[in-house]
């Protein structure tokens, strides 16, 4: 019996628990099956872990507001959850979730952000914020200040705060130019904001952000996009374990562990350039 992929289909044969979905598809007796209960992301950045340890890899991230599935939790403050908008499963501090009904109508635009405690930008920082992230619009006025727009919002968990108007305006360029302004964001194994992010991240934020929802991992993104023998600018390039997005026919941008941060490859071209170039197994295209 081939059992579903375990990064997006929970199951745990230390707990002897799995979800609900998973009826039928273990073949060992005494399972516990649990149905997971909706949650969310607080006002920070929740890292998922590949067990719940704090040493332990981040797999993925969940922004501010975001909506999450809890699974189940442990006797030590650790809550098995998973993303709702690509089904991504992890280990994160129970602390750094919110149970209670949350009803965002926001979503922050910039690639990076903060909101204040006040409508001025010399107040203190309440939160830092990404592009993808989810606020409520707070009671009161836009305020303006020295011509900037303020915008009162409640963070996830129900802290009031300001964020200018500008941060949640509807993105006015196209899909090239909204990925190049990420390049020399920090590189960050299982980051999926322009705080830090590694190569599917980068790849998923910038699709995400033109309503194309990718996957999370590389290889998952491969067999989600159509392949095609040329590439066209937007187009995905796939390595073993990495994907980057094609500028034209031959310059790819990426996120990279190689010089740690985002940066622009020439295939063929240089050391690295001639390395990617020999690793690469294909491009996708986004087709539907």
């Amino acid at each position: 019996m081939t059992l579903p992929d375990p990064r997006t289909h929970a199951r745990d044969p230390h707990m002897n628990v799995a979800e609900d979905a998973l009826r039928g598809h273990l073949p060992e007796p005494g399972w516990r099956f649990v149905a997971p209960t909706p949650a969310h992301t607080g006002p920070a950045r929740l890292s998922l872990r590949a067990q719940p340890d704090a040493d332990a890899p981040q797999v993925t991230e969940a922004l501010p507001g975001e909506d999450l599935e809890l699974l189940w939790e442990n006797a030590d403050g650790w809550a098995y959850v998973r993303t709702t908008q690509d089904r991504y499963l992890g280990w994160a501090r129970a602390a750094g979730l919110q149970a209670r009904p949350w009803q965002p109508d926001l979503t922050v635009t910039a690639r990076r952000a903060h909101a204040y405690a006040g409508p001025k930008i010399s107040q203190p920082i309440r939160a830092e914020l990404a592009h993808g992230a989810k606020l409520a619009r707070g009671a009161g006025e836009v305020v303006t200040e020295h011509h900037r727009r303020w915008v009162p919002v409640m963070l996830p968990g129900g802290t009031d705060a300001w964020v200018q108007e500008v941060t949640l305006a509807p993105l006015d360029t196209d899909l090239l130019t909204f990925a190049l302004g990420f390049l020399d964001t920090p590189y960050v194994w299982g980051g999926r904001s322009a705080w830090g992010l590694d190569c599917s991240g980068l790849t998923q934020v910038v699709y995400g952000a033109f309503g194309r929802h990718l996957p999370r991992d590389a290889d998952q993104q491969q067999a989600f996009l159509t392949p095609v023998s040329e590439p066209q600018p937007g187009d995905l390039a796939f390595f073993p374990g990495h994907v980057g997005l094609m500028l034209d026919g031959q310059r790819l941008l990426h996120a990279n562990a190689t010089h740690m941060r985002v940066t622009v490859e020439t295939l063929g071209e240089g050391e690295y350039g001639t390395r990617l170039q020999s690793d690469l197994s294909g491009f996708g295209r986004w087709t539907q």
